[in-house]
């Protein structure tokens, strides 16, 4: 079976869906493959943003930093019963391609097992250890850290290797009509949108299975 994952690696909810996604696969008891596949919520964005994060979302968002602070706690709280630390207001967010592309990176070098843990990585830098997800110096650390060869990681920073992978993620995300993340796909046939709780994950690897041809 196979599970492939939409996702942003500057996204709370996607970081969440990813622990989900492992606790369900945990119970499951067939062997399933899992990959990651990019999806940028702001192409656009710098490598890095100034100023204060909250401000900043909360004029993006049209509202007021009090609300953008109860939302973000909020997200801590439900993160954290997943097992998981966020500390949202000292995120340090931006451009997400490099990391996407050290992503289809430790896919070539070690398929699913070291995307996985790359991607686990990833989250815990953002989200929990304040490390800026745009920049070069930082995703070097926390690559090499996962366990990526030093000399691939450089080289790949150090170019445009596998941006042609990541738009070709996002094309087919178009041609699936997603339009947020994470979404989950089993099998090229089922799809499921949002940090959906393990149980559910679960019941649609569950169906997945069933319907393989025997």
């Amino acid at each position: 079976m196979k599970v492939e994952i939409w996702s942003d690696v500057a996204c709370p909810w996607c970081a969440i869906g990813t622990r989900r996604i492992a606790t369900a696969l945990e119970r499951f008891p067939h062997e399933v493959e899992v990959r990651y596949r990019s999806f940028e919520l702001d192409p656009q964005a710098p490598r890095g943003h100034e100023g204060d994060r909250t401000e900043r979302l909360a004029a993006r968002f049209g509202t007021d930093v009090a609300q953008v602070r109860a939302m973000e706690q909020r997200v801590a709280d439900i993160a954290a019963q997943d097992g998981l630390v966020f500390h949202l207001e000292s995120a340090r967010d931006g451009n997400t391609a490099d990391a996407h592309r050290l992503l289809h990176l430790a896919w070539e070098l070690g398929g699913s097992e070291l995307q996985v843990r790359l991607k686990s990585a990833l989250v815990k830098g953002l989200f929990t250890d304040g490390e800026p997800i745009g920049s070069p110096e930082a995703l070097h650390r926390i690559a090499v850290g996962a366990g990526l060869p030093e000399a691939d990681v450089e080289r790949v920073l150090g170019s445009d290797e596998y941006l042609a992978a990541v738009r070709a993620d996002e094309e087919q995300a178009r041609r699936y009509g997603i339009t947020g993340v994470p979404f989950f796909v089993v099998d090229e046939k089922y799809g499921l949108s949002g940090a959906q709780p393990a149980d559910t994950l679960v019941e649609v690897l569950e169906k997945a299975h069933t319907d393989q041809p025997r």
